[in-house]
């Protein structure tokens, strides 16, 4: 008798891509958690470090509402947790939101491809292929989180992943991308450097500070199944949008 065979997993949701001109930011007070959510937390967490050491419950910015007022105008109401919080959402019994704010650069080259990197296995998505950024972290007491905190965070990010420096005024506000549990991704569009430039500073960087461990360039959603492993759910509707941005350019 032959064995069945196992069936193949839906692919997850792509993440949806939204042009953004204007983003405002308020601060929400932190979610209130149960008590059977605390210790669903705690434990979660608990077993996620004994699993991967390297996490680190450092502070985070949770994204408690979104709205869209009118188009092109995205409002995020945050709130300040740490990492630990994201654990909820391996709680089936859990309610509190969870999600997440983050920022991403997109980096072209000069004949418009898009740089990926593919995660560290010590990172919370490993071998995961997604383009330069990372968590947002809230700001100090006292100062806002604004566009241009949000631009900060992007550059620091893209100088510790891929060795490239740039200035926020660089940055373009590109898009955003809303994801699994409503994570909210906030787009940057870089100026395009040459592939060989952006190899040497990714090469320059030690091994060890490294969160991205291999770059590629990437043109459509035809170029993904040729990079071993996951990617990011934003990637294929990025891709599209750029395509759309460059042939609106050349029209």
């Amino acid at each position: 008798m032959r064995e069945a065979a196992t069936p193949t997993p839906p692919p997850p949701p792509l993440a949806e891509v939204l042009g953004v001109r204007r983003i405002r930011l308020a601060e929400v007070a932190a979610p209130r958690l149960t008590a059977e959510e605390r210790r669903a937390r705690d434990q979660l967490w608990a077993t996620m470090v004994l699993a991967n050491p390297t996490l680190f419950d450092g502070p985070a910015v949770a994204c408690a509402d979104t709205s869209w007022p009118r188009p092109g105008e995205l409002h995020v109401s945050w709130s300040r947790v740490t990492y630990r919080h994201y654990a909820l959402r391996r709680a089936p019994s859990a309610t509190a939101p969870t999600a997440s704010l983050s920022v991403s650069v997109l980096q072209t080259t000069d004949d418009g491809r898009l740089l990926v990197g593919r995660m560290s296995p010590t990172t919370a998505t490993p071998g995961c292929w997604q383009v330069p950024g990372g968590a947002v972290e809230p700001p100090p007491d006292g100062e806002r989180l604004d566009v241009a905190a949000l631009r900060r965070n992007a550059v620091r990010e893209m100088g510790e992943e891929t060795g490239v420096t740039t200035t926020p005024g660089e940055l373009e506000l590109r898009a955003v991308s809303r994801g699994q549990y409503g994570n909210v991704n906030v787009l940057f569009l870089a100026p395009p450097l040459p592939e060989p430039a952006l190899r040497e500073r990714f090469t320059a960087l030690a091994p060890p500070e490294r969160e991205l461990v291999e770059l590629a360039f990437v043109r459509t959603p035809a170029d993904l199944p040729g990079l071993p492993g996951p990617h990011a759910d934003y990637l294929v509707p990025v891709l599209r949008h750029l395509a759309r941005r460059q042939s609106g350019q050349r029209a």
